[in-house]
């Protein structure tokens, strides 16, 4: 069964070394063993990786002689970013929430004016 899109892009950016291999990316092209030297892990387990963020679209490796430096392919994230932006109501909405929250509690806490005695730690008890 075939994925949609969204869907592949999704389980691509599922897994923390992808991510971190695309986030190596995001500051230009690499080399294959420039991408795994940060990982515990053999080039052909980078490259499984690789593998899926080519398939996602995510990465587009080149040639060069007999490089094959691989660059970032960010569309598939704009697509990423296009549906998540659709729940961004809700989260403000949560936010705001949040925020009045708050600042009713700190309404609650503040010192009623000439009680501000109990707190100063300069004053003799």
């Amino acid at each position: 069964m075939e994925s949609d899109p969204l869907s592949v892009t999704f389980a691509a950016l599922s897994d923390p070394t992808r991510r971190a291999i695309l986030a190596r990316l995001a500051l230009g092209e690499a080399m294959v063993t420039e991408l795994a030297a940060p990982f515990d892990m053999s080039l052909p387990g980078i490259s499984k990786h690789l593998k899926v963020l080519q398939r996602a679209g995510l990465i587009e490796q080149g040639r060069q002689a007999q490089w094959r430096p691989c660059r970032l392919q960010a569309e598939p994230l704009r697509n990423v970013a296009e549906w998540v932006v659709q729940y961004r109501p809700h989260w403000e909405e949560s936010f705001e929430r949040l925020d009045a929250y708050l600042r009713d509690l700190q309404d609650r806490q503040e010192p009623q004016k000439g009680d501000d005695d109990d707190h100063d730690p300069n004053r003799p008890r």
